[in-house]
């Protein structure tokens, strides 16, 4: 993993110091550094040994999961998620010899987030998936933190900033791609020229937007 996506493991303040700290002193910097990789090369091997899917008494990184509106209150739960990286294996075909067919991996046209974002909602059934974001990875495996709502929760009703959530419209938000990771996977995040076939939907255009 390179130096820039390792920075954002860090909370922004700390990242602030640290980026002022390397113009000052290279060498202090270069050993900090060090440090905090070691500290969460040990968080990855206990990682690798949990479940899948753990659920998690508060999210590792706090200020992504209040940025998606999370708050240290009843009706919230957060979750990590272990991926594998790379493609997806293939079914081999039966029966005769299909050379187009006959390869080994498919590419999906989802992202690894949005994958991992499905696998919570079926897990949480009675939980809505608000968002989730990149927490670690190394060579083998990807990890996701997902932040879900209990939309039946009186806590969750009574807020403001959040009970929207609690709305029909938004049931199965992981699976029909409402999430800022599934909107972004569709497309949705372009507009005007080169998105004409985007909206409404990528089905209704016969899937020639993507």
């Amino acid at each position: 993993m390179n130096e820039k996506k390792f920075l954002t493991c860090i909370e922004p303040k700390k990242r602030k110091i640290l980026l002022q700290l390397k113009e000052k002193d290279a060498q202090q910097y270069k050993e900090l550094v060090l440090e905090l990789r070691a500290v969460w090369k040990t968080r990855n091997k206990a990682w690798r040994k949990d479940k899948v899917i753990e659920k998690e008494d508060k999210p590792i990184k706090s200020w992504k999961a209040r940025g998606y509106g999370w708050k240290d209150k009843p009706g919230f739960v957060v979750a990590r998620v272990r991926l594998g990286k790379g493609g997806r294996k293939r079914r081999q075909t039966d029966g005769g010899r299909k050379p187009k067919k006959a390869y080994m991996y498919a590419t999906l046209s989802k992202s690894h987030q949005v994958v991992a974002e499905e696998r919570v909602a079926k897990l949480f059934p009675n939980c809505e998936v608000l968002a989730s974001y990149w927490l670690w990875e190394d060579g083998q495996y990807k990890w996701f933190e997902v932040v879900l709502v209990d939309p039946h929760n009186p806590h969750i009703k009574k807020d403001k900033d959040i009970n929207w959530i609690c709305e029909k419209t938004q049931k199965g938000r992981a699976e029909r791609g409402l999430t800022p990771a599934g909107k972004k996977s569709r497309g949705l995040r372009k507009k005007g020229k080169g998105a004409e076939k985007i909206r409404p939907s990528l089905a209704a255009n016969k899937d020639i937007g993507k």
